[in-house]
């Protein structure tokens, strides 16, 4: 069903309908005076009925809208009903984050000594320890080591030992996704180029030439703690072991082709960074033994730093990118403000529920990550609808959302649209999301959320097939031409 409040009725006591819900297809004739253009457009309508039907999503959609100013529901269709967000939850993330920590924070990675330096010696160990900076690349680690070089340090005669405790270690996102899926790395403390590695191969005579790095815009350091083996197979595409102190990984060699790269997933973050960091040292240097996991950090100074971007403008890149990692890393950050310590992942989500219940006033959200990457995540329409209109006024989120083009038929980009659109995409097989603000032309803005998701199609997909399978892409494209349907007939229906 559809819920409909008219502007006559809104102007005359939103507070009345809110008690008892109207439920009506929309009107066939203008509720105000219009001009007779105006008039048949409205006339001309179709109803959210006929839309959601002819983009044959097969499933469940829900969708609310709200005047910004007031959060006064204008329309709603299964509005109530708790759906799979996917990446749209990182709006409510970065929500957290804002709150908890503010814009203007940022994460360090240290360098420590756990002895005394004499003469630019270092009798102790050095300890990289990572502080949640989820934007740490390849040309930070070589920044700091030249940070390290600055502060006098020429010899280390102890351990070079790496840290990532400053938050709980995840071995995947999501155990749901295929091994080798770049988005769905582990979660630590200390991580490096969104914990991806670069594996890049070539054809060479009957075999294949295969490189793993830690590439950056700057450098490509190669890498020890992951390694590919090249296999004669059919199935399965990849293959993952933990080979304790390495990433082991195996690929059919038919997949190959003559040559190409992808980033895969890093599982031993610590190491990762260690080995890149130890590179650097190197060409500065500073020779450091090979590097050392430790769970917990010992008595110890600080020689050097290394300080992240503020957390306002990582955010805009993550909700830009929707980069999974950053989102995690982030709300994990914001618990342990919060908490001084968390325990898991989970429990971190936990806690964001409870943040956007209690400060944004929401009713039944029940996310299992930051990200949305788990399709356990449910959150009703309504509920982010109602988080759009709290943050805009609280947080100032909608200057870090992206603009959403609207499109024609063919899929161009209609640069004169009338309608403008700033909101966070969500995308999972055969689940679409989209939640943010749309402004009139004559100054009103909407604040909205819409979800669908054919859970019987997802369900059906074996963990293989669930990188590309089929359908999804022109499910998707679907999805998001009734998003723009949708969101131009409240253009039409809203106007002030």
């Amino acid at each position: 069903m559809t819920r409909l409040v008219s502007r006559r009725a809104f102007l005359s006591g939103v507070a009345a309908l809110a008690a008892t819900p109207a439920f009506a297809d929309p009107p066939l004739t203008s509720l105000r005076p219009v001009a007779r253009g105006e008039d048949l457009l409205l006339k001309t309508l179709k109803p959210v009925e006929a839309l959601i039907r002819d983009a044959r999503l097969n499933g469940t959609v829900g969708f609310a809208v709200a005047d910004a100013r007031d959060g006064a529901l204008l329309e709603g269709h299964e509005h109530a009903t708790g759906l799979p967000p996917a990446s749209v939850a990182k709006a409510l993330t970065a929500s957290y984050a804002l709150d908890v920590l503010g814009p203007a924070h940022q994460f360090v990675t240290r360098l420590l000594a756990t002895g005394p330096v004499a003469d630019g010696v270092l009798q102790g160990d050095l300890v990289l320890a990572g502080g949640g900076d989820p934007t740490l690349d390849t040309d930070g680690l070589a920044r700091l080591a030249a940070n390290l070089k600055a502060a006098g340090l020429r010899e280390v005669r102890g351990r070079f030992l790496v840290y990532g405790g400053a938050l709980p270690f995840t071995p995947v996102i999501d155990p749901g996704q295929p091994d080798h899926v770049g988005y769905n790395p582990a979660v630590s403390g200390l991580a490096l180029n969104y914990n991806r590695v670069h594996f890049e191969w070539r054809r060479s005579g009957k075999g294949y030439a295969i490189n793993m790095d830690a590439r950056s815009e700057t450098y490509r350091p190669d890498v020890a703690m992951a390694r590919m083996v090249v296999v004669d197979r059919k199935a399965p595409l990849y293959t993952y072991r933990d080979a304790g102190v390495r990433d082991d990984w195996t690929v059919a060699q038919w997949a190959l082709g003559n040559g190409g790269a992808r980033w895969l997933p890093v599982r031993k973050p610590e190491l990762y960074a260690g080995q890149v960091f130890q590179t650097f040292a190197g060409s500065q240097g500073i020779r450091l033994k090979a590097p050392e996991q430790i769970d917990s950090l010992p008595e110890t100074t600080d020689i050097a730093e290394l300080q992240s971007a503020p957390l306002r403008i990582i955010l805009r890149d993550m909700l830009k990118w929707s980069t999974n990692l950053t989102a995690e890393m982030v709300g994990l950050s914001a618990t342990n403000a919060v908490q001084g310590e968390v325990a898991s992942l989970t429990a971190s989500a936990a806690a964001l529920n409870q943040w956007a219940k209690e400060t944004l006033g929401l009713n039944d959200v029940a996310l299992v990550d930051h990200s949305g990457l788990g399709d356990a995540s449910r959150i009703s329409a309504a509920d982010m609808m109602t988080a759009m209109v709290a943050v805009r006024r609280r947080l100032g989120l909608k200057p870090l959302l992206k603009a959403f083009p609207m499109r024609d038929a063919q899929r161009n980009v209609i640069r004169d649209h009338p309608l403008s659109v700033h909101a966070k995409t969500g995308t999972l097989n055969f689940v679409s999301g989209l939640a943010g603000f749309v402004d009139l032309p004559d100054g009103r803005e909407l604040a909205f959320a819409i979800f669908a998701a054919n859970s019987a199609e997802r369900d059906r997909l074996s963990k293989a097939e669930r990188e590309r399978p089929p359908g999804a892409a022109d499910w998707n494209r679907r999805a998001k031409g009734l998003q723009q349907a949708l969101i131009e007939r409240w253009g039409v229906l809203y106007k002030a």
